[in-house]
């Protein structure tokens, strides 16, 4: 085990300087470019344009109505927004969705988090109307899409020219592989801040007693840096 971790370091190290230009892709697409391209790529998944234009649109995601809206900073999409379009005023039904969306994250290959995933799991017994308007607690999950240069196949690849044994590597489980990057990860600052320009997280959002859940697939490379002030 301490053969495998220590070979996934230094494989996490030597691979950094290759995943500059990496960025978060939402449906396939990269969250980049110019507005009116993404549109374009979007309504050829499906999204139609809404009664306020191509300002907001209308579509399915991961089994959810949902309105989506563009984000740019210099004319670059730098985030999309996605906001449930059917609201529930049923706290259970809001907290089962926001558990299982954790849950969904932490199982998808496409994802690492930073922090155990239990920690965004919301207790059974919490009332969640009472800890936002009173407390004003946040309700909120952050993941990392992958690097695309350490993808399974690819990692798989690099850990047998390193003569590691990769049947071994395949027969660990998912979540052991997951605990091995994540604690490699929290050593390496480079790492990190490539992770951490791949940011996909969402949030309970609560508006007239009303829930429904906030996403948002960011690309940090994009964001606004403090270079126009």
């Amino acid at each position: 085990m301490k053969k495998t971790f220590s070979i996934v370091v230094l494989l996490i190290f030597s691979i950094v300087v290759y995943a500059q230009k990496d960025v978060t892709q939402f449906l396939g697409i990269p969250v980049d470019g110019s507005k009116s391209e993404m549109i374009k790529k979007l309504k050829k998944k499906g999204f139609k344009s809404s009664l306020l234009g191509d300002d907001l649109l209308m579509g399915e995601f991961n089994g959810a109505d949902v309105a989506l809206h563009i984000v740019t900073t210099n004319n670059k999409v730098c985030r999309i927004v996605l906001l449930d379009v059917n609201p529930t005023e049923y706290v259970t039904d809001i907290k089962i969705r926001f558990n299982n969306l954790c849950w969904q994250f932490q199982n998808s290959s496409k994802y690492v988090s930073l922090t155990d995933v239990s920690r965004y799991i919301i207790p059974e017994n919490e009332d969640i109307s009472y800890e936002m308007m009173v407390n004003h607690k946040r309700y909120d999950a952050i993941f990392f899409q992958n690097v695309a240069q350490i993808d399974s196949i690819s990692l798989v690849s690099n850990l047998t020219k390193m003569k590691l044994d990769s049947v071994a590597w395949n027969n660990m489980p998912e979540e052991q592989k997951k605990e091995i990057f994540r604690t490699a990860y929290l050593g390496n600052p480079k790492m990190i801040d490539i992770y951490s320009k791949k940011r996909v997280w969402f949030m309970i959002h609560q508006k007239s007693g009303m829930y429904s859940i906030a996403m948002f697939y960011d690309n940090e490379y994009n964001m606004a840096d403090g270079s126009d002030l």
